[in-house]
C-alpha cells in the first residue's frame, strides 16, 4: 500500500525540521510533537510521545510513520551524565517508543522507520581486519559508554520486540553527524585540502548532509511496505569513500549511498 500521509514523530526537532522539504515533495505529512513544525502545509498535532492520547489522534489517518525524537544527545565515547540526561533519554528512547510503537502496531501501522544513531557504538573501537571500524551492522558490538547511545540501542531492541511479537516491519537508521546543507559544505570544506574525507579536521564522525539523510529516510519508508516481520538496522553515514563504515547493506537494502558530497567544489 502506498504513503500518502508520514507521520514525523519529534519532527518539530532539528533532523525533521531540515528533513521536512525534501519528505513534502513526495509525502502529506503530520507531526508529533511538544512544538508546531517550522513548515507550513504540514498538519500538527500537540503532545508527547508518552502521552497516549496524543499518540493515538497523531496516528489517525496516516498510512506510516519516522521516529525523528532525540533528547539529550552525547558522543560514543564519553560516560558523562547527569539526573535529568538519564532521565530525558529513558523517557523517549525507551518508554515512549515502546508506548508509540504498541498504539501503532494496535491502530494497524504496522511499518515505520526509526531513527537510531552511530553513537550507539563507541567511537574508540579496534578496526575490523577490513581496516573500517563500522563492518557489519549485526557483528559490530551496541557497546556505547554513553547513556544516549545505550537508550538508543535499547531502543532499537524494542523495535526488535515488536518485529518480532507484534509483526511490525521497521528499520533503524544509525545516523551520524546530521547536517543542515549550509554547515555540511562549511564543514566539508575546511576538512582536507583534497576533500575527500567526510570527517571534518579533528571530529571523530562523518558528517550527514540534509539532502542525504532526507533520501535514507524515504528510502527506508518504501523498503519497510515489503514483508512483514521484521527489523533491519542500517549505517547511515556521509563516509562515500567507506574509510570507516561498511555501507554495503544501505546500498542493498536501501539503494542508499552519500551523494551530497558532489556538491563540493574547489
Amino acid at each position: 500500500m502506498p504513503v500518502v500521509k508520514l507521520l514525523l514523530v519529534g519532527g518539530a526537532g532539528r533532523v525533521g525540521t531540515f528533513c521536512t522539504p525534501y519528505f513534502k515533495e513526495k509525502h502529506a505529512l503530520r507531526v508529533l510533537d511538544l512544538r508546531p513544525p517550522k513548515h507550513d502545509g504540514v498538519e500538527y498535532v500537540e503532545g508527547s510521545v508518552t502521552d497516549p492520547e496524543a499518540i493515538k489522534r497523531a496516528l489517525d489517518g496516516v498510512d506510516g510513520f519516522i521516529w525523528t525524537v532525540m533528547l539529550s544527545p552525547q558522543g560514543g565515547s564519553v560516560t558523562t551524565q547527569d539526573v535529568p540526561t538519564i532521565l530525558n533519554n529513558y523517557e523517549v528512547n525507551c518508554k515512549g517508543l515502546h508506548l508509540f510503537l504498541y498504539l501503532a502496531q494496535a491502530a494497524g501501522k504496522k511499518q515505520g522507520v526509526y531513527t537510531s544513531t552511530m553513537s550507539a557504538h563507541y567511537r574508540e573501537r579496534a578496526p575490523y581486519p577490513s581496516g573500517r571500524l563500522y563492518d557489519q551492522e549485526e557483528l559490530t558490538a551496541l557497546d556505547t559508554p554513553s547513556v544516549y547511545g545505550l537508550s538508543k540501542g535499547f531502543g532499537e531492541l524494542i523495535c526488535q520486540y515488536f518485529a518480532r511479537h507484534f509483526d511490525m516491519n521497521l528499520i533503524a537508521l544509525r545516523i551520524t553527524g546530521p547536517r543542515e546543507r549550509e554547515s555540511f559544505l562549511k564543514e566539508r570544506l575546511e576538512t582536507h585540502k583534497d576533500r575527500r574525507y567526510g570527517r571534518p579536521t579533528g571530529s571523530r564522525i562523518f558528517i550527514l548532509d540534509e539532502e542525504d539523510l532526507s533520501d535514507a529516510y524515504l528510502r527506508a519508508v518504501d523498503a519497510v511496505q515489503i514483508g512483514h516481520g521484521r527489523f533491519d538496522a542500517v549505517f547511515i553515514a556521509g563516509d562515500e569513500t567507506e574509510e570507516e563504515h561498511n555501507l554495503s547493506k544501505a546500498r542493498r537494502l536501501l539503494g542508499w549511498e552519500p551523494r551530497s558530497h558532489r556538491y563540493l567544489t574547489r
